[in-house]
């Protein structure tokens, strides 16, 4: 196997919602820990634990939680809840942003941390190329993406920090 550089961290920065529900998702994984650790047991008085499908299922389960246990245990105490922004009327963490695209395309985003993204509900990383671009600018601003060969422009139609 080659080794691989780690990752760089990223950033601690999130909004309350963000960790809210990460206290959520930490609360419901202690539960279901509870839960499989009892299924656990029942499966291993069932005899031979080698070929006892439930008992290696429930382990690998188990196994799963503890990571994710273990993660957000180490990140949630450094993470920074922000509450307040900057200037409303330039683009910082938590702003809601249109742009429009030199097609006419209109796309809405929400800047958040990295561990609230989800680019299905229109939230892009304060990490990512495009957030990094986005930073400061203001409404008519021109913003520019290079990726490799790849070339987006893009003009800010709109702030909101609701």
């Amino acid at each position: 196997m080659r080794w691989k550089p780690p990752r760089p961290r990223s950033s601690p920065y999130i909004t309350p919602e963000g960790y809210a529900a990460l206290e959520r998702e930490s609360a419901s994984l202690w539960e279901r820990r509870a839960e499989t650790t009892i299924a656990i047991t029942a499966a291993a008085a069932e005899g031979d634990r080698s070929e006892n499908a439930e008992y290696i299922y429930r382990k690998k389960e188990l196994r799963e939680l503890d990571r994710r246990i273990r993660y957000l245990q180490k990140r949630m105490p450094d993470l920074k809840i922000v509450r307040d922004v900057g200037s409303a009327d330039q683009v910082f963490f938590g702003a809601k942003v249109t742009l429009e695209r030199e097609s006419g395309e209109l796309l809405n985003y929400r800047i958040v941390g990295a561990d609230e993204l989800n680019p299905a509900a229109g939230t892009i990383s304060i990490d990512s190329p495009l957030a990094k671009a986005l930073l400061k600018k203001s409404v008519d601003d021109e913003v520019e993406l290079v990726m490799g060969e790849h070339r987006e422009l893009y003009v800010i139609e709109s702030i909101n920090y609701d």
